[in-house]
């Protein structure tokens, strides 16, 4: 076995019961929702366990989501995984610090459920939107944007060879759509979300999670991962004020999970475990190394 990576998935990935069978087992699990909670003020267990609306609006989700995947990693953890890497999914990239030493559970709980706010905030329901693309190349896609001289729309995910995922104005998200459909996409698909994520339309939240993440402790991380924002490595070299300023960044930048998978790959990483709700991350991974034409990889989940 070569070197094990450990990946986070992003908002999307939520469900009802996500991680119950960890806080049921084991106590360091409990106390992630217990500190959550004690956090944010809202009560995580009736949020994640129980049948609601709320766990699919953004401002809750995002915290939802973090608090499950940490509760999945600490018990992973106590049962001896070890990794040498870590990679998230937008959200995700906050577990992945957190695992990684970068930030504690209570300052990233308050940064995370501050950022869902943020992002549900920034724009009036109705005025943006998001698609996903399937079966054209990334660079096809950036050449009809660029083309197109529509103003706050652009490539909000980089998921994988043949789906890549634009946001933006929601009139300018539709008529890129046809002009995607017309230069061969497959398909291309609306998604039932709540904002124009990752598109300039989001540099406002981003500008308000600046200003809470120069109050937060943040450090360099033990071990290192991948910035979405770059998809360069973050490691004990980093300055604190870089991972900051990436991380404002992030809200309204492009995800690029592709291309910090093709990294980790070209370092000879062969393991992938995937911590949290589905198996999206993973299913991402296995398509880029198909393209890659790399075989052999080993593939779990937590």
């Amino acid at each position: 076995m070569g070197k094990t990576v450990i990946m986070f998935p992003g908002q999307g990935a939520q469900k009802i019961g996500m991680s119950q069978e960890f806080y049921e087992k084991y106590k360091v699990s409990r106390d992630c929702f217990e500190k959550a909670e004690n956090v944010t003020g809202l009560d995580m267990t009736n949020l994640i366990f129980k049948e609601n609306e709320n766990l699919d609006k953004t401002e809750y989700t995002q915290i939802a989501l973090y608090t499950a995947e940490m509760a999945a990693f600490y018990a992973g953890v106590e049962e001896g995984l070890t990794f040498d890497c870590a990679i998230g999914l937008s959200l995700g990239e906050y577990s992945a610090m957190t695992a990684c030493g970068a930030i504690d559970f209570e300052d990233c709980a308050s940064l995370v459920r501050n950022r869902g706010i943020y992002m549900e905030t920034a724009v009036p329901d109705g005025h943006g939107a998001m698609a996903a693309v399937i079966g054209l190349d990334s660079g096809k896609i950036e050449e009809v944007i660029c083309h197109s001289g529509l103003d706050n729309v652009g490539i909000a995910n980089y998921n994988c060879p043949g789906q890549i995922v634009i946001s933006g104005e929601v009139e300018n998200i539709t008529k890129i759509m046809e002009d995607l459909k017309n230069v061969g996409a497959k398909r291309v698909l609306k998604l039932n979300v709540s904002g124009p994520f990752h598109s300039p339309m989001l540099a406002q939240a981003g500008e308000k999670l600046k200003k809470d993440l120069e109050k937060v402790n943040i450090t360099s991380p033990h071990i290192p991962y991948y910035a979405n924002y770059t998809a360069e490595l973050i490691d004990k070299n980093t300055s604190t004020e870089y991972i900051k300023s990436i991380l404002s960044k992030q809200v309204s930048g492009s995800v690029r999970f592709e291309q910090s998978v093709r990294k980790l790959i070209e370092s000879g990483f062969d393991r992938f475990i995937e911590i949290g709700p589905g198996d999206t991350l993973t299913g991402f991974v296995k398509r880029i190394a198909k393209d890659m034409k790399v075989e052999g990889l080993v593939y779990e989940k937590i």
